[in-house]
C-alpha cells in the first residue's frame, strides 16, 4: 500500500501546471485538423476548396457578386476569385495594429456572418473557414480589390510574412482573390486535387444559384485520360435546379413526362426552398440536398421535411381517388426511388460540425414539409395520368417491401422448414416433393375425415376455416395479416409474388377439395383467385388441381354408386338401377359427413378418383399473353373491387342459367 502511495505521489509531481498547453492563433488547427475539416485525407483536402468557394458564393447569393473564377494549377495551387465587395482592409477596432483582412485570415471565429448585417443568408457560420484554409496551406496569398484600390498579403502556414501591401489604384476590378497550396506536412507529399471533383463542385454551385457565372480552368496536364472534365468552361445555368436535374438524368427514361420542380418561400423573411424531382424508370434513386449552396451529404431537417411532404401528398392523393392501398405507403416507398435535388436558403442555419454535412435547424423540417406537400398536391391533381402511374409504382414498391418482410419473418422463425409449418397441417411422411400432394379442405370437420382417409406417406391435409379472403379486392396489408393465407403459404414453402420459387414447393400437386355445392364452389374460386394472383406459375406449370367429391350415393341392395351431380344421379337411376326396386339416395351435405372410407374411395385414392387440372386458358401454359390478359380481366370483373362489373356480368349471362342452387 505504501509503495502504491509513493508511485501515485511521483506521478502527481510529474504532472504540473507546466504540462497545461494553451494553443493560440491557428495552432489548434494544425495540431488537430480533423476537428475542422474531418481528417487529413483526400476528401478533407478538397474541403479546403469548398470553404473558399463557399465564401465567394455567399457574396453572390447576397447579391454583391455575379462572377467567380476557380483555377487549378499544375503544382496543385488553387485560385478562387470573385467580383464581390472584397474583405475589409481597414484596421479592426479590437486589434488596432491589424487589418480586418489579417484578423479574418489568422483568427478563429472571426468574420462578418455572425449577424445579418452583412449577409442575410450564408454558408459560412463559425468564422473559421478561411482561417482553417490558411492554417493548412504551406503558402497562401489573398488579394482584395476594394474602392478602386488593390491590397495583398502573403501567408505561410497561417502566419503573415509581411504587413498588408497597398498596390495602388486599379480600374475595372473588385472583389477577393484567394490563392493557396495545401501543406504537404498535413496532407502528404503525394496528395493532389482531382480536377473532376473540383469541376463537379463548381458546376453544382452554378446550378444552385442561377444568378452566378463560374469560370473553371485547369492545367491540361492534370486531366490525363479524363475526357469528361473540360480544361476550361463557363458554368451558368439560368434554369437552376431543373437544369441540374435534366443534366443529371440525361439519357434515362422517367415515369412521368414532366418533373416536379419549383421554389417557394418558407414563411420566414428571405427563407426559401427550391426543388427538382423525377422518378427514373430504372428505380435507381438519388437525393442531394443543400443549404445556402453548401452540400449537406448527411441530409438533415430539410431532407426529412421534403421526404415527409412528398409522402403525405401521395397518401392524400390515394385517399382522394379511393385507392385504399395508399395506406401502405411509407416514406421509404415514396422517396426511395426518386431522383431529387433540394436546396434551402435560410438565416442562421445550424449544422452538425464544422464540415456542415447535416442541417439541424429545427423549424425547417415542418416548414419544408408543409410547403412541399401543398405544391405536390397541386402537381398531382393537375396531371391525373402521371399521378396515377406514379401512385401505382409507389404502391408496388410498398407491396414488395411487405413481401420481403413476410419472407424474412418466416425465415427468422426457424432455420428448418418443418418447424415453420402451421400447427393445423397434417404433413405427409415423405421428405421430397416427388409423388406428394396436399389437400386443401374447408373446415376442421372435413379435415378430420380427410386425415383418416389419406395415404400418410404421400398425402398431406391442411384444413382452412370457412371462406378465405378475396385477394382480388383486399389490400396487400390485409392479405399479409390473414392467418389462413399465411398458413397456406407456410405449408407450401415456395413464397408468393416476386419471391415465388417453384423449386421450394414442398408438394408435387396442390389439390383443392371442397364440398360439391355452391359454397364449396365459392371457396374453390377464392382459392384459385389467390393462386392466380400470388402464385400464377403454380397454375401455369400444371400443379393446381380440383378434387371432384360426389354429391350423392345411390344404394340398392349390395350395389352402390356415386353421382357427381343431379344429372349424374338421374343417369344412374335410368341406366343402372332401372327396375330393381327401391333405391336409397344419400346426399352428402359436406365432406365432413362422408365416412373416411368413402372419401378415400371416391376422392383421395389416386387409382379411383377424378381430378381436374386448373388451367388459365387455351395457350396460356405456353405463354399466350392474350389468354392471360383475358383471364386477368375476367378475375377482375368477377372478384375485384368494383361490384358494378359483377352486376354487368350477371346481367349479360343470366339467360344461360338453367338451374339456380340457393
Amino acid at each position: 500500500m505504501a509503495d502504491l502511495f509513493r508511485q501515485n505521489a511521483r506521478g502527481e509531481d510529474q504532472y504540473s501546471a507546466e504540462d497545461i498547453e494553451v494553443l493560440e492563433g491557428l495552432e489548434p488547427v494544425r495540431r488537430r485538423p480533423g476537428m475542422y475539416i474531418g481528417g487529413t485525407d483526400e476528401r478533407a483536402m478538397h474541403h479546403l476548396v469548398a470553404e473558399v468557394l463557399d465564401n465567394a458564393m455567399d457574396e453572390a447569393v447576397a447579391g454583391h457578386a455575379s462572377s467567380i473564377d476557380l483555377e487549378l494549377a499544375r503544382d496543385g495551387t488553387v485560385t478562387v476569385r470573385d467580383n464581390g465587395r472584397g474583405i475589409p482592409i481597414d484596421p479592426h477596432p479590437k486589434f488596432k495594429t491589424k487589418s480586418a483582412l489579417e484578423v479574418v485570415m489568422t483568427t478563429l471565429h472571426s468574420g462578418g456572418k455572425f449577424s445579418n448585417k452583412a449577409y442575410t443568408t450564408s454558408g459560412g457560420l463559425h468564422g473559421v473557414g478561411i482561417s482553417v484554409v490558411n492554417a493548412l496551406s504551406d503558402r497562401l496569398t489573398v488579394e482584395v480589390a476594394r474602392g478602386r484600390n488593390l491590397w495583398s498579403q502573403d501567408y505561410v502556414r497561417g502566419k503573415p510574412t509581411a504587413k498588408l501591401k497597398d498596390h495602388g489604384t486599379v480600374n475595372n476590378r473588385r472583389g477577393t482573390t484567394v490563392r493557396f497550396h495545401p501543406d504537404p506536412e498535413i496532407f502528404g507529399a503525394k496528395a493532389m486535387f482531382r480536377p473532376a471533383s473540383l469541376y463537379r463542385l463548381a458546376r453544382s454551385k452554378a446550378y444552385l444559384y442561377r444568378g452566378v457565372s463560374i469560370r473553371w480552368s485547369c492545367d491540361r496536364a492534370l486531366l490525363g485520360d479524363d475526357r469528361a472534365t473540360p480544361a476550361e468552361a463557363v458554368l451558368h445555368f439560368p434554369g437552376g435546379l431543373p437544369d441540374f436535374l435534366a443534366a443529371s438524368l440525361e439519357g434515362r427514361a422517367t415515369l412521368t413526362a414532366k418533373a416536379f420542380t419549383g421554389e417557394a418561400k418558407l414563411g420566414e423573411v428571405d427563407a426559401r426552398v427550391e426543388w427538382a424531382v423525377a422518378w427514373p424508370d430504372d428505380d435507381e434513386g438519388f437525393l442531394s440536398t443543400y443549404c445556402n449552396t453548401v452540400p449537406t451529404a448527411q441530409g438533415g431537417t430539410h431532407e426529412i421535411g421534403f421526404r415527409g411532404g412528398v409522402t403525405r401528398a401521395l397518401k392524400a392523393y390515394a385517399e382522394l381517388v379511393g385507392n385504399r392501398r395508399g395506406g401502405l405507403i411509407t416514406t421509404e416507398d415514396a422517396t426511395g426511388s426518386f431522383y431529387a435535388l433540394v436546396s434551402v436558403f435560410i438565416r442562421d442555419p445550424e449544422f452538425q460540425g464544422q464540415t456542415k454535412e447535416k442541417l439541424s435547424t429545427a423549424w425547417v423540417l415542418r416548414a419544408v414539409e408543409t410547403t412541399i406537400k401543398d405544391h405536390f398536391d397541386h402537381w398531382l391533381s393537375a396531371d391525373p395520368d402521371a399521378a396515377t402511374a406514379l401512385l401505382e409504382r409507389i404502391i408496388a414498391r410498398a407491396e414488395e417491401r411487405l413481401e420481403r418482410r413476410q419472407v424474412k419473418e418466416m425465415q427468422r422463425k426457424s432455420p428448418t422448414r418443418r418447424l415453420r409449418l402451421p400447427g393445423k397441417l397434417s404433413d405427409c411422411a415423405r421428405a421430397g416433393a416427388n409423388g406428394t400432394e396436399i389437400f386443401l379442405v374447408e373446415g376442421d370437420s372435413a379435415g378430420g375425415s380427410a386425415k383418416q382417409a389419406r395415404n400418410r406417406e404421400t398425402q398431406a391435409v391442411l384444413p382452412l376455416r370457412g371462406k378465405i379472403l378475396n385477394v382480388a379486392s383486399a389490400t396487400t396489408e390485409k392479405l399479409r395479416a390473414n392467418q389462413e393465407l399465411a398458413d397456406l403459404v407456410q405449408a407450401l414453402g415456395c413464397g408468393t409474388g416476386t419471391h415465388f420459387d417453384e423449386t421450394k414447393l414442398r408438394y408435387e400437386r396442390v389439390v383443392i377439395m371442397t364440398d360439391a355445392d355452391v359454397d364449396g364452389a365459392h371457396i374453390a374460386s377464392l382459392l384459385m383467385t389467390f393462386f392466380y394472383r400470388e402464385m400464377p406459375k403454380l397454375i401455369l406449370n400444371g400443379r393446381l388441381f380440383l378434387a371432384l367429391p360426389p354429391l350423392y350415393r345411390l344404394t340398392q341392395g349390395s350395389v352402390s354408386r356415386y353421382a357427381m351431380d343431379d344429372a349424374d344421379r338421374d343417369a344412374l337411376l335410368r341406366d343402372v338401377f332401372k327396375g330393381r326396386g327401391k333405391v336409397e339416395i344419400s346426399r352428402f351435405k359436406g365432406l365432413g359427413e362422408m365416412p373416411s372410407a368413402q372419401l378415400r374411395e371416391t376422392t383421395m385414392d389416386p387409382a379411383r378418383r377424378t381430378l381436374l387440372r386448373v388451367v388459365v386458358a387455351d395457350g396460356a401454359e405456353a405463354g399466350g399473353v392474350g389468354s392471360r390478359a383475358a383471364a386477368a380481366d375476367l378475375i377482375e370483373r368477377l372478384m375485384g373491387r368494383k361490384p358494378e362489373l359483377r352486376l354487368a356480368f350477371i346481367q349479360m349471362n343470366a339467360e344461360r342459367v338453367e338451374t339456380l342452387d340457393v
